[in-house]
């Protein structure tokens, strides 16, 4: 289910970036924003071939921890970026194992680093030259996804002898008619922390997030039919736990910051200036469109993506998209049905999603400051939000950068092709720029 919405989410942000960029933006309310400037330029630059890379670790000396989720690897580069050491990988026989699932890089206590392997529940304790002191087991089974989730929002983060993440949504599958539907999807999620000693879990707050029902519907053939109706402007809040512990909440709606300090002190800080920008009815009946549009443009020029969404809901169904060998079995029990009903279903074949707009009228009236897992903490003790244009700006993604008052202090200009992996201290940031299959990373600066 979460490669599914994973694949859906990407493919409506990519159409939804293009739709709002090209659109022509009416004025805001400008209030003592800082301006646009650029990152810094490039100082080193990986030369060896890696494949996709969720997330990054920055060590002393300018070293780097680096997850190599296609490769299944964990590597550590020194200070040029050269690859000097295998952590973690495949290979048969390495008691340092990279497992087939999801897996994350957390920075932990000093400059030691957990790498979290959802398939074994198991956690490597990474010190800062790289090398494996001890295996951890995971707090709690149910949570190894959400922990190592690295690549998908904001992760998982370690605060005062804690693991703060967010939690497992809670999903309702039955039988109806003899299709399954999913209910109860919710549009909040919890910020939940457990502690390393008592296990004990508390949660720590709530953030909005992006709500999406699928729709299924079954065939005269029995093949299902799936579809995905997702608002392309939700109104969402983002989370990040900085360097200090304190759990940052950035707040869509009005843009400002709660905090949750780390001896467990709750405060607010003012919203902050934005460039908010009302939309029309015109408006939305021309946003609706245009991603409308562009989403049936790169459906066509990437047939292989509905494959994949296909792929992704029939393994969680039990099998592949051409009804293969069932891969996983879950229990579905048709409520109102007769006794016996439920039990393992096999997965039928699954056509290629697609991918529905709300109508004009559900979209927000003002247009949202920020997409979801759009928010990273920087090792300076900052939150970097990847904004949504509303107005031109400069090739590339704009980022405002928050300090711990929640005041916006800079907004910095990420290259175009750029994706931000991570951050070191002193205003260093690692870019992953995708050149084909592979990913080269980029060691770039705060001017």
């Amino acid at each position: 289910m979460k490669r599914l919405f994973a694949t859906a989410t990407l493919a409506l942000t990519a159409a939804l970036t293009a739709a709002l960029t090209t659109a022509h933006a009416q004025p805001g309310s400008s209030t003592s924003r800082p301006p646009i400037r650029p990152l810094g330029p490039v100082a080193a630059a990986t030369t060896d071939s890696l494949g996709t890379i969720t997330n990054v670790r920055a060590l002393p000396g300018g070293r780097l921890l680096v997850n190599d989720i296609s490769a299944r690897r964990v590597l550590l580069l020194d200070s040029t970026l050269a690859i000097v050491k295998v952590v973690a990988d495949t290979t048969p026989g390495n008691p340092n194992a990279y497992g087939s699932g999801m897996a994350s890089l957390l920075a932990f206590r000093g400059d030691s680093t957990l790498f979290v392997d959802a398939q074994s529940l198991s956690m490597l304790v990474i010190d800062a030259n790289g090398e494996v002191q001890r295996v951890m087991s995971v707090p709690r089974a149910q949570d190894a996804m959400m922990l190592a989730a690295g690549g998908v929002g904001a992760g998982a983060f370690y605060s005062n002898g804690h693991l703060v993440y967010r939690g497992m949504p809670a999903i309702r599958m039955q039988m109806v008619n003899g299709t399954p539907q999913m209910s109860g999807i919710p549009d909040t999620m919890a910020i939940t922390r457990v502690n390393l000693q008592t296990r004990v879990v508390d949660t720590v707050g709530f953030v909005k997030i992006p709500r999406s029902l699928p729709t299924i519907t079954r065939t005269d053939d029995g093949k299902m039919n799936v579809s995905i109706e997702v608002n392309p402007l939700p109104v969402v809040d983002e989370w990040a736990v900085l360097p200090n512990g304190d759990v940052a909440f950035v707040r869509g709606r009005d843009y400002h910051v709660d905090w949750v300090e780390a001896n467990g002190t709750r405060r607010s800080s003012p919203k902050m200036a934005f460039d908010w920008k009302r939309l029309t009815d015109e408006d939305k009946a021309k946003l609706v469109d245009s991603v409308k549009t562009l989403l049936d443009k790169q459906a066509a020029a990437n047939p292989g993506q509905g494959a994949a969404m296909a792929t992704a809901f029939g393994s969680m169904m039990g099998g592949g998209a051409g009804g293969g060998a069932p891969r996983v079995q879950m229990m579905i029990r048709a409520e109102g049905g007769p006794p016996g009903a439920g039990g393992p279903v096999r997965a039928p074949q699954v056509a290629p999603p697609r991918i529905n707009v709300v109508t004009a009228s559900e979209l927000p009236d003002y247009q949202p400051p920020f997409f979801a897992t759009s928010t990273r903490a920087d090792a300076d003790g900052n939150l970097w939000v990847l904004t949504i244009p509303t107005k031109p700006q400069p090739a590339g993604s704009v980022y405002d950068v928050i300090n711990g008052k929640g005041d916006v202090i800079e907004r910095v200009l990420v290259p175009e092709g750029r994706q931000v992996l991570g951050f070191g201290p002193g205003g260093v940031v690692y870019l992953g720029k995708r050149d084909g299959t592979s990913t080269v990373i980029e060691r770039a600066r705060v001017n």
